[in-house]
């Protein structure tokens, strides 16, 4: 879901029913004691066409599960593996979520509904298959800051209370309950491929190449690539530029999405499933969001890394359909692709122009060593110094010879300040939360979802990488 949103009429197309007979398995969602809507997103609606939904339509789709015309029957639960905190485990899946319905946007791409906290499923093992209110609440604003900042994430597209109190063990209880619906562009995770390969689901395993290719095409791999004809060779080198891209974005937007397992990587570089994720107050690789991260996995830092980690057990998940050579011409390309990602992203958030790679490199080097010392976070620096302005000492040394983008948005005040200044640390999440909780009151979070989106305008359209058309924005 690239570009800004773009009305489109209702287009019902459950491709998955291709492979859900050894994909995924029929579920039925929970019978909640409520359905109280609480946040419906009005970016995105029109995308799929569903704008015109009464409340109470609303409410009957996307909190008791009624199926939406012409699409699936009955949701289904997919099956996958996955590497946790590199441990690996075949005993998950879907357990608290399914996916709901599918559907084609206004550029004929393939969009899934899927859900979050919707009940039990045959893999939610000990799990109450529910979603806590707060983490529905902590969802909304991770995905609308990251979609301002040009992150390619899924949205959150509903979030409907559902009347029971749920007993969690890392924060306060009984809390609220509440199920979610995300739109994404895909559900297929690296898991998807791994639980393939570890059953020796060579045929299936082929046919859900065939269908990534055909349903998220990208743009062909290098010339001089070996195997670039392979479909599974194809596939990765696919797989690698998004996630390099979806790598340097989280750098640049001083994002730590806290668990970088296999089964949360989605094929498409679609950041999704957010759960303990922070904004780094400042500039340290080491800042972690999760409290069960005793190691530092998956640090802020550390995450180009993890993600790159994350493609090797793609590719050994795709070694019973293409040799290795090829596979690891593929994972090599990943390095390059992360710094020109980290390059584009960092002079677009910066909003600056007009200098090569190894300016770009020195750049972001200044910048680096700027926060380091003044224990400085990147929303901070960007604001301060969009366009070049008010830099000194090495940054102002490093920004010699760029020029400012131009500043044509209405969101735009004469100093470029308007609406730019926005940040999301866990002191305002936190407050946001409780007023919620405690009084029932949602304007602080409307108003602040109003504020990020604001934000996003004014910053406009990520450029995109060399040779792949249009940017992104916010998405």
């Amino acid at each position: 879901m690239r570009g800004e949103p773009q009305a489109a009429p209702w287009r019902p197309d459950p491709r998955i029913l291709e492979l859900s007979d050894w994909l995924a398995d029929p579920v039925a969602a929970a019978d909640f004691p409520r359905t109280i809507l609480r946040f419906r997103n009005s970016r995105w609606d029109a995308t799929i066409g569903l704008a015109d939904l009464s409340a109470e339509q609303w409410t009957a789709h996307f909190g008791r599960f009624r199926p939406l015309p012409g699409n699936l029957t009955e949701p289904l639960a997919l099956r996958y593996h996955g590497h946790q905190f590199r441990n690996y485990n075949p005993e998950i899946g879907d357990g608290r979520g399914f996916l709901f319905a599918q559907m084609r946007d206004a550029d004929g791409r393939l969009l899934d509904l899927g859900t979050k906290g919707s009940g039990q499923t045959p893999y939610s093992r000990f799990g109450d298959g529910r979603l806590t209110l707060k983490g529905a609440v902590r969802e909304i604003l991770a995905t609308e800051m990251l979609e301002a900042l040009g992150v390619y994430t899924s949205k959150t597209f509903s979030v409907i209370e559902t009347g029971e109190a749920l007993e969690r063990n890392d924060e306060p209880s009984p809390t609220r309950s509440a199920v979610l619906v995300r739109l994404s562009h895909s559900h297929i995770r690296i898991g998807t491929f791994q639980r393939l390969m570890a059953l020796q689901e060579a045929d299936h395993l082929a046919a859900l190449v065939d269908y990534c290719l055909t349903q998220f095409p990208g743009p062909p791999p290098p010339e001089n690539a070996p195997g670039r004809d392979e479909p599974a060779v194809r596939l990765l080198h696919h797989a690698v530029e998004r996630l390099a891209d979806l790598a340097a974005s989280y750098m640049v937007a001083g994002f730590v999405h806290g668990v970088l397992n296999t089964d949360n990587m989605n094929i498409t570089g679609e950041s999704f499933d957010y759960g303990p994720w922070r904004f780094a107050p400042q500039w340290d690789p080491g800042f972690t969001a999760a409290y069960f991260d005793q190691t530092g996995l998956y640090a802020f830092g550390r995450q180009p890394e993890a993600i790159n980690w994350n493609l090797g057990q793609l590719a050994i998940a795709l070694r019973p359909l293409a040799e290795a050579e090829p596979l690891i011409a593929a994972l090599r390309r990943y390095p390059e692709l992360y710094a020109e990602n980290m390059q584009r992203r960092f002079c677009w958030r910066l909003g600056v122009t007009g200098c090569g790679p190894e300016a770009d490199t020195a750049l972001i080097a200044a910048a680096e060593r700027q926060m380091r010392d003044q224990k400085q976070g990147s929303d901070a620096l960007f604001h301060q110094h969009h366009g070049g302005r008010n830099a000194t000492g090495d940054l102002a040394e490093a920004l010699a010879g760029y020029d400012p983008l131009p500043r044509s948005h209405p969101c735009w005040d004469e100093d470029g300040d308007k609406g730019m200044g926005q940040s999301m640390l866990i002191d305002e999440v936190e407050a946001i939360w409780a007023a919620i909780d405690e009084r029932d009151d949602w304007t602080m979070l409307d108003n602040k979802v109003a504020a990020i989106r604001r934000m996003g305008q004014a910053l406009g359209t990520v450029p995109a990488p060399a040779g792949h058309g249009d940017g992104q924005a916010g998405s």
